[in-house]
């Protein structure tokens, strides 16, 4: 099976400078790549943001577009640059510096899935490599950039919604000195992606549906936000991560008894922040 790059979702009628993204949740696990792999069909999928599509897909509704990924992030990781490519992994590249995440084995080409597991038995050609970026990494972020660009032009701005999940592990370290853990974290680079009244809407949105908030720790944000966030120019971008615990059992990849209540939660998060940007009048119809 091949995957397409990506699935595309337009409301009917287009009211919101936001564009809602889904870069990490597709599961379209080629089958000449699991042939390769030596993880089961189950084990790859620990590095997946699992139903986070299914989470968010009520943008639309609201009259925001929604982008999600449609090949998973153990094939191409949308939310890394092209240009980090590991020599461990892919025959013909030359290591260039430390980068911590190349390292790790979290370039663009993952080697490895959560918690340090090999994907494959041995290296895979460059030219497989640069395949996977045609085929799927630019395709994905060349209509990410006209979604942006189209709610530019019609509204004077635009904000990206990165969507994210993250395991409950990840913030352990915060439960320890902090009275709350944190159950969804915004990452904005610490200002650098989006301006801090953006942020401000988005944490009271997800604030008052109950979820516990953090900015910037321990996600600030990843090249998606340092991609496309530029307040300066009325283009913010705000990356999302949620606490996969809260709505699905993370050793099964299944939804919980208490994922139904946290999609209707969000969806009134979501009607919140679509409203960003929607006192002012479009600028031209298209």
């Amino acid at each position: 099976m091949t995957p397409a790059p990506f699935d595309i979702t337009e409301p009917e009628y287009l009211s919101s400078c936001v564009v809602f993204a889904s870069p990490h949740s597709g599961r379209d696990y080629p089958s000449a790549m699991m042939r390769r792999s030596v993880l089961d069909s189950h084990v790859i999928r620990s590095s997946e943001d699992a139903f986070v599509d299914c989470l968010f897909e009520a943008a639309t509704d609201f009259g925001a577009p929604f982008l999600r990924a449609g090949a998973p992030r153990a094939f191409v990781d949308l939310n890394r640059s092209p240009d980090e490519l590991d020599p461990a992994l892919i025959n013909g590249v030359r290591r260039q510096g430390h980068n911590p995440r190349v390292a790790s084995g979290l370039g663009v080409i993952p080697r490895v899935v959560a918690n340090g597991r090999a994907i494959y038995r041995g290296k895979i050609p460059l030219s497989e490599a640069r395949e996977r970026l045609d085929a799927y990494w630019y395709p994905y972020h060349a209509t990410l950039q006209d979604l942006l660009d189209r709610a530019h032009r019609r509204f004077g701005q635009t904000v990206l919604i990165d969507c994210h999940s993250m395991p409950r592990e990840a913030v352990a370290g915060i439960a320890r000195t902090s009275s709350c853990r944190p159950e969804v974290v915004l990452g904005d680079r610490f200002g650098a992606a989006a301006s801090g009244d953006v942020v401000d809407r988005i944490e009271a949105a997800f604030a008052s549906a109950g979820f516990a908030v953090a900015r910037n720790a321990p996600f600030a944000g990843a090249y998606i936000a340092q991609a496309y966030g530029r307040p300066s120019r009325a283009q913010h971008a705000v990356q999302i991560e949620i606490d996969r615990s809260l709505y699905m059992n993370e050793r099964t990849i299944t939804p919980n008894d208490n994922y139904d209540n946290v999609r209707a939660a969000l969806r009134g998060v979501i009607a919140e922040i679509a409203q960003i940007g929607q006192g002012r009048m479009p600028l031209a119809a298209e």
